[in-house]
């Protein structure tokens, strides 16, 4: 029964798989580096203790063990922060979503809405969101627009309406900056 056999494109010997047994030195042919079989005179199994057992040698363990200390001290201080920053991305997008509504709605009707729930009334929102720092709907500071003697009888009927809008936390950012602020 043949052991393997030569392939006649790379010169090399394809060995069959054997589950039970691996190829190592000993059992490869002598022509492509192995012993053919045969013991060579003083050896020791795979170099590593006794014949057939493997394993890590001590200094492999520690240089893993380094790598992964490594690793972990530059990947702790970015997740640190990963819950604010998330809050903070999804602040900046209500703030965006919630002005350019505002700014729809004067677009459309002429006036600022008296009020965020009035928005909702109409279809411009699907309900007044969460802030996302406060975890609170009624969180949010509302900037009116300054009245002048040059309204027309319908906007005084309406009051005065919203012009822009802020976060309700007295909170500091990541940059410094407080997020009522924004």
């Amino acid at each position: 029964m043949r052991q393997g056999t030569r392939s006649a494109a790379h010169g090399l010997w394809a060995l069959p798989v054997c589950p039970r047994r691996s190829a190592s030195r000993d059992s490869l042919p002598a022509s492509v580096g192995g012993t053919g079989g045969r013991e060579r005179p003083g050896a020791r199994g795979n170099g590593r203790g006794t014949p057939g057992q493997g394993g890590f040698t001590l200094i492999e363990l520690i240089v893993v063990v380094a790598i992964i200390g490594i690793l972990a001290t530059i990947a702790v201080p970015a997740m640190r922060t990963a819950p604010q920053r998330a809050r903070e991305a999804a602040l900046k997008e209500d703030l965006f979503t919630l002005r350019s509504c505002l700014d729809q709605f004067h677009a459309d009707r002429g006036r600022y809405p008296a009020a965020l729930d009035e928005m909702v009334s109409m279809g411009y929102l699907r309900g007044v969101p969460v802030d996302p720092v406060t975890s609170s709907k009624d969180s949010w500071v509302v900037v009116y627009e300054q009245a002048t003697g040059e309204e027309d009888e319908r906007q005084r009927e309406a009051g005065q309406g919203i012009i822009d809008i802020h976060s309700g936390s007295d909170q500091v950012a990541l940059d410094g900056t407080r997020y009522a602020d924004w």
